[in-house]
């Protein structure tokens, strides 16, 4: 019973607050200007020497899943409301544990990306900055071998990184 009303409560405390003016608040804590309506996201070029040829698209793709999975917002191609740019400036992968004086038992693969955000609706959220995330493997595997997965797990931090920067003001 006291769940109900606890309910109800907030139901009601929401319903007050409905037609103000400000931010619109979504359930993952992003913070969107409820006049934005649009979102474009550039292609994200590689600028890092090493980096596969896929880096490029995987990034920006990621990012692009990442804002309309999370927000309400139309993905456009170009002129949106919140426009994303940049490009990927560094890839590399070193050792980080060493197993002996002449192998490594860890390396590290990083990955770093210079975003260029705006908002149409309020110029004092943008910013550019460079986000820098790394992944760790087993010096007995290849690169090549896991280098897909990687990136992945990489894109899928970068991404959220992204978005918490620029919508939900970290």
């Amino acid at each position: 019973m006291r769940r109900l009303a606890l309910v109800s409560l907030v139901i009601l405390a929401c319903s007050q607050f409905s037609g103000c003016k400000g931010l619109h608040y979504g359930l993952n804590g992003a913070t969107i200007p409820p006049e934005a309506k649009t979102v474009a996201i550039q292609y994200f070029q590689t600028t890092a020497t090493l980096a596969p040829p896929t880096l490029s698209q995987a990034f920006t793709e990621a990012l692009k899943d990442r804002m309309s999975s999370q927000t309400r917002l139309a993905l456009v191609s170009k002129a949106g409301d919140l426009n994303f740019e940049g490009s990927i400036t560094g890839y590399s992968t070193n050792p980080i544990a060493i197993q002996s004086t002449d192998q490594a038992a860890l390396n590290r693969l990083n990955i770093s990306v210079n975003v260029k955000y705006t908002c149409a609706f309020d110029p004092k959220k943008n910013f550019e900055q460079t986000f820098t995330r790394y992944a760790d493997y087993n010096s007995s595997e290849s690169l090549s071998s896991i280098e897909e997965k990687l990136i992945a797990d990489i894109n899928e931090q970068l991404t959220q990184d992204i978005f918490n920067r620029a919508l939900n003001d970290w």
